[in-house]
């Protein structure tokens, strides 16, 4: 009986590995949406932060508040945030490129008025993962 138990507990430990070894990694776009549903919809920098480099990290938690990131850091304070990915700057070689741009489109409220914006963040692969390392302003954007 113990030999069984002890031989189901190796097999399901190792079912566990395989499940987390085979989970991929967040894309671009993911990484993106996640970094704007924490601040404008979940109103969690910890939250955040997961989706940003190290420098990026400090700034937020300069900040501490997703009310003061909204304003300080983007530019754009909104409530009953809705947001899609607008544009992204890879397509097929998304494989060969360690470099993105993503475009965000948000749609909310802005003093209590309806508002559409977009910003847009740059992104760098490290490894496997794809980590923001940049929010650029609308002409930078726009210049590329």
């Amino acid at each position: 009986m113990r030999a069984l138990l002890l031989f189901l507990m190796v097999f399901l430990s190792g079912c566990n590995e395989s499940v987390q070894q085979t989970a991929s990694p967040l894309t671009p776009e993911q990484i993106s949406l996640g970094f704007f549903s924490a601040i404008y919809v979940e109103r969690d920098v910890d939250m955040a932060k997961k989706f940003v480099d190290a420098p990026m990290q400090k700034v937020l938690d300069h900040y501490h508040l997703a009310s003061q990131v909204q304003r300080h850091m983007l530019n754009l304070s909104m409530t009953e945030v809705e947001m899609e990915v607008e544009e992204i700057d890879i397509d097929f070689f998304r494989k060969f490129t360690d470099d993105v741009t993503v475009k965000i489109k948000l749609k909310g409220k802005r003093a209590g008025k309806p508002w559409i914006d977009d910003r847009t963040v740059r992104l760098h692969k490290r490894g496997t993962q794809w980590i923001i390392v940049g929010i650029l302003n609308e002409k930078q954007a726009t210049n590329g």
